[in-house]
């Protein structure tokens, strides 16, 4: 691929932004209907992907909003992956998790661990 690439496919720019560990986990998003190009579902891995189209998935439960800003001609390291694109996503707040009770003692776990082992 030279430097005037216009186009790429839908697939390999997910894998070139580190959004998948491969490109066949790339392709199978896609083709399973999980991508939006612009508000549009997309079913076909070799869906042309230009700069400033808008991408819609979801990913370890979170729902991504990305602007593609760049196509890129290699999979490199994450810093250069994070420069193809803008995250528009929300930020998602997680809940503090609370204590429930006090922290067990040393002798605590050990009788948890004790009734456990069955002894």
């Amino acid at each position: 691929m030279g430097e005037g690439v216009d186009k790429l496919r839908l697939d390999k720019w997910l894998w070139h932004a580190r959004f998948f560990k491969t490109r066949t986990l790339a392709a199978r998003q896609v083709t399973g209907g999980y991508v939006r190009v612009d508000g549009v579902r997309v079913s076909k891995a070799a869906y042309p992907v230009t700069a400033e189209m808008v991408l819609t998935f979801q990913k370890e439960g979170d729902i991504r909003v990305i602007r593609v800003v760049a196509l890129g001609t290699r999979r490199g390291p994450a810093a250069e992956a994070q420069l193809l694109y803008e995250d528009l996503s929300p930020p998602v707040k997680s809940p503090p998790v609370e204590r429930v009770g006090e922290r067990p003692t040393k002798k605590d776990r050990r009788a948890l661990d004790a009734l456990r082992d069955g002894s």
